[in-house]
């Protein structure tokens, strides 16, 4: 067991096992079904990373919910207003494409939710917030999707702020994976949610300058508690890869798919064509915007080369 905290460094580093043993006595709330359910493509999910990773997260982050909670009543004590409902609890999540994102967001999610003081836990991705292919083709940008400008930036940006503002009803829009496209007049409505769990390549991406020069607003300026999920980049390639080649054996092969015409590549070919994907766009995206943002978590989540979380970094207070 082990538990860095240089006093130089802003974080506290803990290996698996001094993470794990942060939650000995809380019950893991989830079945084996459900986490068969949560697994994404490819990850290492099983009864003992929920118990040992996730488990100690869900605590964690119902800590700093209950704490906003109180901070929330004492300043409204302190402005003498008289019970205004506290704004939702917004954790956001972020990471490369292929290093397992949005399971660790459906998990904390089913987690959260489980916990008799927040049991209404909204997940939003920020895929529905990117631009329409036809918009990104006729800006040039359908080969740089998933890069911050291929985002409605505005759009995501004002979501997060209704939420914050604790507007009874706020709507996202929705993505499909199978046709590779936000899905017109489709909606996600958000009533009031305890806790918004926002997941997204570049949710942590600084604040731009506005036109006139003067400082802008980043989504990430109205989290309370933000994750980054780290691997090496090597690794998360070969899963990329790895997952290419499953996705080329199932959800490919539906004539309704976008990738369809990937489904009929050779081992060999498919291969390579992942490659050339993950060389000439997911990878310049994770070196040139995603992985530096990875300091303005809260907390990290390193990953070992077989999907399991290797030791957690965590921001001090």
């Amino acid at each position: 067991m082990s538990v860095a905290g240089d006093e130089s460094s802003p974080y506290v580093e803990l290996d698996r096992d001094a993470w794990a043993s942060l939650a000995p006595a809380t019950d893991n709330p989830l079945s084996a079904d459900e986490i068969d359910r949560l697994r994404g493509l490819g990850d290492s999910l099983d009864l003992g990373e929920v118990e040992q990773v996730y488990l100690p997260l869900s605590r964690l982050l119902s800590m700093y919910v209950e704490s906003a909670g109180r901070l929330h009543r004492k300043q409204e004590a302190f402005l003498h207003r008289r019970h205004p409902p506290r704004t939702p609890f917004v954790i956001g999540i972020a990471g490369s494409v292929a290093v397992g994102k949005s399971t660790t967001a459906r998990v904390l999610q089913q987690m959260l939710a489980h916990w008799p003081e927040h049991p209404h836990v909204e997940l939003v991705t920020t895929d529905g917030f990117l631009l329409p292919n036809a918009e990104l083709e006729r800006r040039g940008l359908l080969q740089r999707k998933g890069f911050p400008e291929s985002y409605d930036r505005r759009a995501l940006l004002k979501f997060v702020v209704d939420i914050k503002s604790g507007r009874d009803e706020v709507e996202a829009p929705t993505y499909s994976h199978l046709v590779y496209d936000v899905v017109r007049d489709e909606k996600v409505v958000v009533r009031r949610p305890d806790i918004v769990i926002v997941e997204g390549l570049n949710v942590l991406q600084p604040a731009r300058a506005l036109d006139d020069g003067r400082p802008g607003l980043a989504v990430s300026d109205f989290f309370d508690f933000s994750v980054y999920v780290d691997a090496a980049t090597s690794d998360i390639r070969r899963w990329y890869v790895e997952r290419f080649l499953r996705l080329r054996e199932t959800a490919f092969r539906d004539p309704g798919s976008y990738f369809s015409k990937y489904a009929g590549l050779s081992h060999d070919e498919a291969v390579e064509e992942a490659g050339r994907i993950w060389d000439t766009i997911n990878g310049p995206n994770l070196q040139q915007n995603v992985l530096p943002t990875r300091s303005r978590a809260t907390l990290v989540m390193r990953k070992d080369v077989d999907h399991s979380v290797r030791y957690v970094r965590l921001r001090k207070l």
